[in-house]
């Protein structure tokens, strides 16, 4: 099978690092949940993610919608998967985890990041039927550059940005309905985003622009800018976002580089 997919990756002329070489190992095996959180065994079970055609699949309408998360943490990682989506739909990869909610909701509080810093003071005591869980953590943002309105808010909110703080030097996404590659390395607080083969992204975690843009999103200290301002390098799960469309992640693999 290793050898098999190696060979096809050097026909296709891709990028992406063969399972069980150089330290890869596969995360995802294209038929089942092992190694992940599977929310579809909670109570009340979760409905916002799939196995289709040899993908991890967030699904569109879910009644809860929340993200998809490694069981293992990870502290100094490259990570390679391919992704697509649908016409106009928002999805990402979290990382540096730091924290995960599910949105409250309250008459007297506006704006989705003022919900997301009341909600982390005033958590629901169980896990709800129906809602949104919101991940703080950084974001290698995917999506429909072409269709969704949040690409038109600027460049760190196009694919392969690091979101909201630093976007991509170049848009070299394929077509939508088109599989992308993309790559993940975190080392200390240094990252790079891949995207079919180009680095988008460079950048530094506790950087002072990184620190101005939480802030600028999050409000000067709020529960979420001092998750994410403070130290942020440690152990921490990887999760696959549902922002509410549908989403293909397939050929998983991380290798650790601590």
């Amino acid at each position: 099978m290793k050898l098999a997919w190696c060979v096809l990756v050097v026909a296709l002329g891709a990028s992406l690092p063969c399972p069980g070489q150089s330290g890869w190992v596969a995360i995802f095996d294209g038929k089942t949940m092992a190694g992940w959180d599977d929310p579809r065994q909670k109570v009340p079970p979760g409905d916002g993610w799939t196995i289709d055609d040899g993908c991890l699949k967030a699904n569109a309408g879910a009644y809860i919608t929340e993200d998809l998360f490694t069981k293992d943490v990870f502290r100094d990682f490259e990570l390679a998967w391919e992704w697509k989506v649908g016409p106009g739909v928002n999805s990402g990869v979290k990382y540096r985890i730091q924290d995960r909610v599910f949105v409250a909701q309250h008459t007297a509080v506006r704006g989705f990041e003022a919900l997301v810093n009341y909600s982390t003071q005033n958590r629901p005591a169980a896990r709800p039927d129906h809602g949104q869980e919101y991940v703080v953590g950084f974001e290698y943002q995917i999506l429909d550059n072409t269709r969704n309105s949040d690409a038109k808010a600027g460049i760190s909110h196009q694919a392969g940005a690091l979101y909201d703080i630093v976007g991509p030097s170049k848009d070299v996404t394929r077509p939508v309905g088109e599989f992308n590659e993309s790559r993940l390395v975190v080392k200390g607080n240094h990252v790079e985003h891949w995207l079919n083969g180009e680095k988008v992204v460079e950048t530094d975690l506790d950087s002072a622009l990184a620190a101005e843009r939480i802030a600028r999103r999050w409000g000067v200290g709020t529960p979420v800018t001092i998750d994410l301002t403070k130290q942020p390098r440690k152990e921490c799960p990887i999760s696959l976002q549902n922002h509410g469309g549908d989403t293909w992640f397939r050929n998983i693999r991380i290798r650790r580089l601590d």
